[in-house]
């Protein structure tokens, strides 16, 4: 038998030494030239982070003095036309103001007219006939009466009068819910502005070109006759009348 061939344990022993030290000098080997590299990177990410600052406070800097040096052309600008903006803003405020004047004015025209033809539509119907109403019957009909008395001025479009009552009836071309409370103060203002009729009965009425549901409903709550023009007929609805 030959001895030369035989792998014994310390043969193998010494292999697997003499290798473990061949791995463990590549791998030291292996480990300083990557720290080597890393350094390197490093260094060289340090010089690109110094080398971008510097570009940004350069740009940062520039970017300031162009900033200036456009917001003193920015004021100066605006001093130089200050005052001409000044004047053209008074001038555009006064147009304006000159503008909402007519337009108001016209308005108002516009209302006066409209009302002026309701109160004369509506004294004409009671003029020609419609003076039976409220249960009652009227020998008089006036128009525009105006009371005076101090605390209790106000105007009575249409007034009815017999000889135990009152017709109180206010003319609206459009009439609204905040209507009825102005239209209730009329009972008690006009009995302190003509005491002489402190014992007749007052009705109250409220006559319009324009009602709609929820007035009508105003009104009857508050025991005010709707009054209104339905085709070419005054129509007028009493049924809750109230005496004031």
């Amino acid at each position: 038998m030959n001895t030369d061939n035989n792998i014994t344990f310390a043969s193998v022993e010494a292999i697997l030494t003499k290798s473990a030290i061949e791995f463990d000098r590549k791998l030291a080997e292996s480990q300083t030239a990557a720290e080597k590299r890393r350094a390197e990177f490093e260094q060289e990410m340090k010089r690109s982070r110094e080398g971008f600052e510097q570009e940004m406070k350069q740009s940062r800097e520039g970017f300031e003095q162009e900033m200036k040096r456009s917001r003193e052309d920015f004021d100066r600008r605006l001093a130089e036309s200050s005052e001409k903006l000044d004047r053209d803003l008074v001038r555009m405020r006064e147009e304006f103001d000159n503008r909402m004047k007519k337009q108001e004015d016209l308005a108002g025209s516009w209302n006066n007219n409209f009302g002026a033809f309701a109160e004369e539509y509506f004294f004409n119907s009671f003029a020609n006939g419609k003076q039976n109403f409220f249960g009652e019957k009227f020998d008089e009909i006036e128009q525009k009466v105006k009371g005076i008395k101090k605390g209790f001025k106000d105007e009575y479009d249409i007034l009815l009068i017999n000889g135990q009552a009152i017709g109180i009836v206010e003319t609206k071309f459009k009439a609204h819910q905040n209507d009825v409370p102005k239209i209730l103060r009329k009972a008690d203002t006009f009995r302190v502005n003509f005491p002489e009729y402190k014992n007749h009965r007052v009705y109250l009425g409220l006559a319009t070109l324009s009602f709609y549901p929820e007035l009508e409903q105003e009104c009857e709550g508050h025991g005010i006759a709707i009054i209104k023009q339905v085709g070419d007929v005054v129509v007028i609805n009493d049924k809750n009348l109230k005496v004031f």
